[in-house]
């Protein structure tokens, strides 16, 4: 098993940026070998940016026509609720990409968290494996919406989420199996906020996020900020 690969970068505008750059990069190998790349988005600040830097290269000789999207984790609120990954990933970048949208896969969180993760497991279920995944951390060390204290699913590819400790509680999220069976995984974490819980995860406490990382390929893209002591 190879370990994960730690890049330190500036700020969070850096990591963005190397971000964008890895994205674009994965997904022309796979489309030239595979003739499709499937793409999981995170939510978060930085990935945002990420994804504000991919709106601009709309008209660059990128082949959008193959590409997939998917979600790692969605709050179950309404379809066009301003607080939903899938929302703010269309306002910063899908809205005005040139993906197709019968091509772009949102979580049906709105149905609930039990219905919601039914409905997505079927979706995923077609699409793995997929090509790279974007994941961040919380303070807590929680990633897409596997949190610390739950029981973390390792045999269906999603999971409902009754109980996350922000709100709202209820939620869809790719389960441990699903995100481990990926190709590439690739995380951005940025601000001191991070710190805790990367120390925590280089002393070996099993945080979700760590257990996400315990297989390869993984790269881990963090600010100077975020870089533990």
């Amino acid at each position: 098993m190879n370990p994960p690969q730690w890049q330190i970068l500036a700020d969070a505008s850096a990591v963005a940026h190397a971000a964008a750059q890895h994205i674009l990069a994965v997904a022309q190998t796979a489309i030239q070998e595979r003739g499709a790349f499937r793409l999981v988005l995170a939510g978060g600040s930085t990935p945002e940016r990420t994804y504000r830097l991919l709106a601009t290269y709309q008209d660059a000789p990128v082949d959008w026509a193959n590409w997939h999207i998917y979600y790692g984790d969605e709050r179950c609120l309404p379809p066009h609720h301003g607080e939903r990954n899938s929302q703010m990933a269309a306002h910063a970048w899908l809205a005005q990409s040139a993906i197709p949208p019968a091509q772009q896969h949102p979580i049906p969180a709105e149905l609930g968290a039990t219905a919601g993760a039914a409905q997505y497991a079927s979706v995923v279920a077609a699409a793995l494996p997929f090509d790279l995944v974007l994941l961040g951390m919380g303070e807590d060390g929680h990633t897409a919406s596997l949190f610390p204290g739950q029981k973390l699913e390792t045999e269906w590819l999603t999971q409902a989420v009754f109980n996350a400790p922000k709100p709202p509680p209820e939620r869809v999220s790719l389960s441990l199996a699903a995100l481990r069976s990926a190709r590439e995984r690739m995380f951005l974490i940025t601000g001191a906020g991070k710190r805790e819980a990367l120390q925590a995860w280089h002393s070996g406490v099993a945080l979700p996020a760590a257990q996400v990382a315990a297989l390869a390929p993984m790269l881990i893209l963090l600010d100077q900020a975020a870089q533990p002591d």
